[in-house]
């Protein structure tokens, strides 16, 4: 897919960080976008603002991933509004207070949280949508937002939000095969938001928690902003901010790409030392 003119766009986790810059440039671009998230003032500022912005024709939807239902109703009422769907970005993500501290200590309600946005959002997501998409006959791509940490090594820090990613990037390479099954019309596509830490606010999406997942325990994270994030942990890098992920993963898909990753050099050399640990059959290589 080259030309983004008149395609409708559905983004997940629309309102802010990478998911907002999608928008922003999508709607730059001429095509339709529709907004999902869970925070509703945040949703429809954000609306507003691409719209003044660029002129196109974007519409917000509150939605909870986390909920097979809600998911399914942003896909009626997308085609109710749009007609059709063209690029599904699933791209709904939450980061936990879990840094620092062992796994087994961490809330089970946690876990919960954690893959129900992270995984279970992507699952809905596709089963909302790729039938559709199939079935119009139109050009199409899923596009899956994983992440280094977890979805190509796993930092020990952060074992939900790891094992989350590790699933999106499963998720995504199946669907890529049972895509292929159905015809080349629909495609898929995972995103690693990169090359450095990227600055959104995930770490602060406690704030929509829903009080159904809990209150999470007493214990404050160890950061709560990508800044602190980077300072507390003696990170060597700048940040990536959110419209470099969004401009790459656009040439990504322009391009016709599955693996949606920037290169870099400290990274590419941790995965190889990943791979050839486990082709050597040996213990797991330091992914600090």
């Amino acid at each position: 897919m080259r030309d983004f003119r008149d395609r409708v766009a559905v983004i997940t986790g629309g309102a802010s960080g990478v998911g907002r810059a999608l928008a922003v440039r999508l709607a730059a671009a001429g095509a339709k976008v529709a907004l999902a998230d869970i925070d509703q003032a945040r949703l429809d500022a954000t609306a507003a603002e691409i719209t003044a912005d660029t002129g196109a024709e974007v519409a917000g939807f509150q939605v909870d991933v986390t909920k097979a239902a809600s998911v399914a109703a942003l896909a009626d009422a997308v085609w109710s509004r749009f007609g059709a769907t063209h690029l599904l970005f699933n791209n709904a993500g939450v980061g936990l207070g879990e840094a620092q501290r062992p796994m087994w200590s961490l809330p089970i309600a946690d876990w919960h949280w954690g893959f129900d946005v992270n995984v279970f959002g992507v699952v809905h997501g596709i089963q909302a949508f790729a039938p559709r998409m199939l079935a119009s006959g139109e050009e199409g791509v899923i596009v899956n937002t994983s992440s280094g940490n977890g979805g190509l090594r796993s930092l020990p820090s952060t074992p939900i939000y790891a094992s989350s990613k590790a699933a999106v990037t499963s998720i995504s390479e199946v669907l890529h095969q049972q895509l292929l099954r159905e015809g080349d019309r629909v495609r898929a596509a995972v995103l690693f938001p990169g090359p450095n830490v990227v600055n959104t606010s995930i770490l602060a999406s406690k704030r929509n928690r829903p009080a159904d997942y809990g209150a999470t325990d007493d214990n404050k994270p160890a950061y709560e902003t990508m800044e602190d994030l980077v300072r507390t942990t003696g990170l060597k890098m700048a940040l990536t901010e959110p419209d470099e992920v969004a401009a790459f993963a656009l040439d990504g898909i322009r391009a016709g790409r599955f693996w949606l990753l920037p290169e870099s050099a400290d990274g590419d050399d941790k995965l190889r030392d990943r791979t050839a640990s486990i082709l050597a059959r040996s213990n797991p290589v330091s992914a600090w």
